[in-house]
């Protein structure tokens, strides 16, 4: 049973507050969860509380969400069995009592409910992913790193906010991370030689910001680092997270990349002449978040071979999900714990995706924490790749070095 649950204000990787949870049970088991916060946010994602009190970090302060863990929440589900997730998630969604967490706030509410998992895992003496889902065979994600950052990442004039490494020939995850590493390092001497020394400064999450202003910058940047590395194309693919959203007009329904305003169409033609010229494996957010026909449009042209991956269209809330599949939109969806706010509803906007063969992606926020739950998650899940940013930055290395351990015990077991 759930004896105590406490809540208090840390701060993130971008600085600002966040919730830290911790739970206890009468046994003695315990488990600490922090919540990550999003730049690049769908409009139809659980709502995080903020105070609003400018004089306590800019408005940006979580004491409400805070105060509603310690008393409200807790009150509600101290007594009960921490081995219970679904009846802990279904009992603060019925607290809060709306349809996107804003009362109590979605911070609050998924603190609680990633502390309750750790701390059952602890009691149950298994692993997280093991607690999260009991496979036969766990197998574990290919890292997609995010190495070189625009958009709402980076204070550049790249309108697409990521450009990705993908070491997927790699035959274990270790070795996977050793290549993209590699290729980090080489794409900072790239850069460095073509940009000058301030182009190696990096984004929010680990990768580096140079200023670039197309897309095709980019991607060759990415490609004779990959090969200076000693790599091909066989052994590593590149991606690409449009964020589509935030260059989209919606006064004249027009996409605004590369300096040039181009119709749904238009997008779909550069987007599929970019696959053709690179070895792009996966194109996510193509298209706002509304454009469901862009995004079905793309994924009959290129979807065979390249993964279209659906985030802010999505926002992990199975309903959307649903009418993605139903309009064919995309093959493949982002999950992101906090979007939706239990590890309840996470896991059954995965299971969905499992049932209609939808690939699954699980993803860190740009604020994030040292919390290591997504690499549990993307094992548990059985998820084909995990976005945790590039190999730089403590907050995003920890999940990397995490999933690590987790090889590792996996391959001590069999």
């Amino acid at each position: 049973m759930i004896k105590e649950v406490k809540a208090r204000q840390i701060i993130d990787s971008r600085g600002n507050p966040t919730v830290e949870v911790e739970a206890r049970t009468w046994g003695g088991a315990y488990g600490r969860a922090a919540v990550p916060s999003g730049a690049s946010t769908g409009s139809h994602e659980a709502l995080e509380l903020r105070d609003g009190d400018m004089k306590l970090y800019r408005g940006k302060s979580v004491l409400k969400a805070v105060r509603n863990v310690n008393e409200e929440i807790a009150r509600a589900i101290v007594g009960r069995s921490c081995l219970d997730q679904e009846d802990i998630d279904e009992t603060m969604i019925d607290l809060d009592g709306t349809s996107n967490k804003r009362r109590l706030g979605a911070n609050a509410i998924l603190g609680v409910s990633m502390a309750v998992a750790k701390v059952a895992a602890v009691q149950s003496e298994v692993p997280l992913y093991r607690w999260l889902s009991s496979r036969e065979k766990y197998s574990l994600p290919w890292p997609m790193m995010n190495v070189i950052n625009g958009g709402a990442h980076a204070g550049t004039h790249l309108s697409v906010q990521e450009f990705l490494l993908e070491p997927v020939g790699a035959d274990r995850f270790s070795e996977s991370i050793r290549v993209g590493v590699e290729i980090y390092h080489v794409l900072r001497e790239v850069l460095r030689d073509r940009y000058g020394v301030t182009s190696t400064n990096v984004g929010d999450e680990g990768g580096y910001a140079p200023p670039m202003e197309k897309v095709e910058q980019a991607l060759d940047a990415l490609m004779k680092a990959i090969s200076k590395a000693g790599y091909d194309d066989s052994m590593v693919k590149v991606g690409i997270d449009s964020a589509a959203t935030n260059f989209y007009d919606e006064r004249s329904k027009m996409y605004e990349i590369d300096g040039r305003k181009m119709p749904t169409g238009e997008l779909v033609d550069y987007y599929v002449e970019l696959t053709n010229r690179y070895p792009i494996l996966t194109i996510e957010d193509p298209f706002h978040e509304e454009d469901f026909e862009g995004f079905a449009i793309i994924t009959a042209k290129v979807g065979q071979k390249v993964m279209i991956i659906g985030d802010d269209v999505y926002v992990t809330n199975p309903r959307r999900i649903e009418r993605g599949v139903n309009m064919r939109c995309t093959n493949s969806v982002l999950i992101k714990p906090n979007q939706i706010g239990t590890v309840t509803e996470t896991i059954r906007a995965i299971e969905y995706c499992d049932k209609v063969g939808m690939n699954t992606v699980v993803s860190h926020r740009s604020g994030e924490t040292e919390d290591t739950f997504i690499s549990h998650l993307a094992t548990a899940a059985g998820s084909r790749f995990i976005k945790a940013g590039a190999p730089a930055r403590g907050e995003r290395v920890a999940k990397y070095n995490e999933l690590m351990r987790i090889e590792e015990e996996l391959s001590a077991a069999r």
